[in-house]
This record gives structure tokens, C-alpha cells and sequence, in this order.
């Protein structure tokens, strides 16, 4: 009954409860993990960047996938490696919801950022003689806009419409905070909220699921025609790298979505799922990606050459 009225602003969270002597272990491999990350993403972000052959419409477009990558593993990854060492188990209610925000913002943003390199590579493939008519830099940087326009008006509400919510409780359930967790400290009617937020996932996973099936059957469709086999060979390769990545998300992130809904599924999978989410993409997209495209693997293998061995 206590807990019924609690309104203090620290939260209990439920921890990794681990042994003694697997405290260091996996200390040692959430930094590693973290540090991974960063030096990837920041590689990728440093490359980009400095060298203006690399400002083209999908390079532009894919700048946006690291910084996107940055937001929600620095949103987490602090806080576990912090929980790991300490064992605390609580945090202030404001950092609860400011890390909820930047995850949701992460993953929001990663549908919306791979949405719309599909519809780059669409044009690209389907229309190459118009691509750099269509995909100017002032369109490029339109499209740049209106996606985090909409990925934080939408995540933005989202988060108005909890914190106008009377809060009574203050033990969360999940290992770390997003909405749903947060709602479930709420002793009033959160009907508007799970409307609006089954609303929020319908259109996104509408849109960005539409654009990827028409995108890539435009682009199957227009690789069969075409005559030329390393034209066809490249296209596929490109499309197959997107597509694995675009799975990947999708599916890490509707278990995470259902878990909340699932009574009997086990708290460890349900911990270890949510958390490879904000862990395996950020990790492997800067490695897929740059790896896999020939101009920013020159580049940075030519930083690594000239700046960081130098002859």
C-alpha cells in the first residue's frame, strides 16, 4: 500500500542481479561494448565530415545513422555500466524520463533514417540519369529536416502526454526506462496514452515498411532488367546490406514492443532483447556500412594512413 501513494522522485529499478564474480566480466564487456560504439559511429560521423567527396545525397543521409546510433547508446550504456558497478538499482525520476526520450528518439529515428536511404536507393537505382536532379542538396537537406521535425514531434507528444499523468508508484519493472515502463507508474486512465502510442508504432511501421516494400521491388524489378551483370551484381549487394539491417531493427525492436505484452515471457529475455537493441545496430551499422561502401572505407583507411600511422 505504500507503494500505491509513493510520489518520490527516486525510482527503484530491478538491476542485473549478477554474482560477485560476474560483476567484472560484464563490466568489462558493457565498456568495451560502449567504447565500440562510439569509435565506430564518431569514425564514420570524422570521415564524412571532413572530406567534402563524401558529401553526396546518400552520404548525407547516411550521416545521420551514427548520430542517430550515438543518441541511444550514450542514452543507456552509461547508466548500465554505472548499475553494473554500483548495484544501485535507482534513479531520479527526471533522468528516468530524459533517458526515456533519447531511446525512444533513437528508435523512431532509426526507422525514419533507414526509410529514407531505401528512397535514396531507389532513385538512385530506378532513375540514375535524374538522381542528382531529384536528390539535390537543398531536397536532401529538406528531407533531413522534415524527418527529425517528425521523429521529435512525434516522440515529443508522446512524453507530454505522460507527464500530465498523476505518477503513484515508483518500481519499474524494466532494466531501463521508456514509456511504457513509465506509464506503469501511473495510477490514473492511460487510455489517450496507449492509443496515441499503438498509433505512433502503426504509422511508423506503415510508412517505413510501405516505402521499403514498394522501394525494394522497384529496385528487384529494375536490377532483372538490366543488362549489365556488375550493375545488377552491385545493386543487390547494396539492397541485401540495407535490408538485413532494416530486419534486424525490426525485429529486435517488436519483441521488445510484444514483451511488454506477454505475461510469461522470461524478464531475462525480455532484458536481454530490449537491451540488444540499443546495443548489436549501433555496433554494426557503422561497420556494415562503412565497410561495405567503397568511398568512405578509402577514406577511412586513408585518415588511418596519414593522421593516426604516419609514415
Amino acid at each position: 500500500m505504500d507503494n500505491l501513494y509513493n510520489t518520490s522522485s527516486t525510482l527503484v529499478l530491478p538491476g542485473f542481479n549478477l554474482s560477485a564474480e560476474s560483476v567484472a566480466p560484464v563490466f568489462l564487456f558493457a565498456s568495451l561494448s560502449y567504447m565500440v560504439i562510439l569509435f565506430c559511429n564518431l569514425i564514420l560521423i570524422l570521415t564524412i565530415v571532413l572530406n567534402k567527396s563524401l558529401h553526396q545525397p546518400m552520404h548525407l543521409i547516411l550521416l545521420n545513422l551514427p548520430i542517430n546510433d550515438l543518441i541511444g547508446s550514450t542514452a543507456i550504456f552509461p547508466y548500465v555500466i554505472k548499475e553494473i558497478l554500483t548495484n544501485s538499482r535507482t534513479m531520479q525520476y527526471s533522468a528516468c524520463v530524459i533517458q526515456a526520450f533519447f531511446i525512444h528518439i533513437y528508435a523512431a529515428g532509426s526507422v525514419f533514417i533507414l526509410t529514407a536511404m531505401a528512397y535514396d536507393r531507389y532513385i538512385a537505382i530506378c532513375n540514375p540519369l535524374k538522381y542528382y536532379t531529384v536528390m539535390s542538396n537543398n531536397h536532401i537537406m529538406r528531407v533531413i529536416t522534415v524527418m527529425w521535425i517528425c521523429i521529435i514531434v512525434l516522440i515529443g507528444v508522446l512524453f507530454v502526454l505522460l507527464l500530465r499523468l498523476p505518477r503513484c508508484r515508483s518500481a519499474i519493472t524494466s532494466p531501463f526506462c521508456d514509456n511504457p515502463s513509465l506509464l506503469t507508474l501511473v495510477c490514473a486512465n492511460t487510455t489517450i496514452n496507449n492509443i496515441y502510442g499503438l498509433f505512433t508504432v502503426a504509422l511508423t511501421q506503415v510508412m517505413a515498411n510501405g516505402v521499403i516494400v514498394f522501394t525494394y521491388l522497384q529496385i528487384l524489378v529494375a536490377c532483372f532488367r538490366s543488362k549489365r551483370s556488375d550493375t545488377k551484381a552491385k545493386a543487390l549487394q547494396t539492397c541485401a546490406t540495407h535490408l538485413t539491417v532494416f530486419l534486424l531493427l525490426e525485429c529486435l525492436g517488436l519483441f521488445s514492443i510484444i514483451s511488454y505484452r506477454l505475461q510469461n515471457i522470461s524478464p531475462h529475455l525480455s532484458r536481454f532483447m530490449g537491451l540488444s537493441t540499443l546495443m548489436f545496430p549501433p555496433t554494426l551499422n557503422p561497420i556494415i556500412y562503412g565497410l561495405k561502401t567503397k568511398e568512405i572505407r578509402e577514406k577511412v583507411v586513408y585518415f588511418f594512413k596519414r593522421k593516426i600511422l604516419p609514415s
